[in-house]
């Protein structure tokens, strides 16, 4: 990945790092004004992890999660942000929850992240059998969204985001 698809992210970092002793009401007026960029299409994958979420959600007599493209956007630079470092992680999740905050309505969010699976079906076991990723998957929340990226070794990373409005 290039870095230049980094700089939006690297914006908002500045953008925290510059607004931290600011006013609460100059804090909101600058989260609304971050840009969140535009949410790539859908992969087959994430339809698939998407729709076997909520098939277990069904199941286990939750309401279902309805798909939201700034909540993809954002999972998507975090995606794109651990291949290029080449790790795992939760690395910066307070800007992420900040930017769901101010531009998705979000008063709640969560997140899982995965590497190495090949499958939606293999991805979505593996966080129903760890109960952190669990609660994020059964949590009282009304959207979320998936990103699933290729390495150029062909390593899946995935970032699954979850909000309450």
């Amino acid at each position: 990945m290039k870095i230049t698809k980094f700089l939006p992210l690297l914006a908002v970092l500045a953008l925290f790092s510059f607004t931290s002793c600011a006013s609460d009401s100059m804090e909101d007026e600058t989260l609304n004004a971050i840009e969140i960029p535009v949410a790539p299409d859908a992969k087959e994958i994430e339809i698939e992890i998407m729709e076997l979420i909520n098939a277990y959600r069904i199941n286990k007599g939750l309401s279902i999660l309805q798909h939201h493209s700034t909540v993809k956007a954002v999972a998507s630079t975090h995606t794109d942000y651990m291949i290029e470092v080449n790790n795992v992680s939760h690395d910066n999740f307070f800007l992420r929850k900040e930017s769901l905050q101010a531009n998705a309505d979000a008063n709640v969010v969560s997140e899982n992240v995965a590497y190495g699976f090949n499958s939606a079906e293999s991805v979505v076991n593996a966080w129903i059998a760890s109960p952190s990723h669990l609660d994020n998957i059964i949590g009282d929340y009304t959207d979320f969204d998936v990103s699933a990226e290729q390495n150029s070794d062909g390593k899946w990373y995935f970032t699954n985001m979850f909000i309450k409005r």
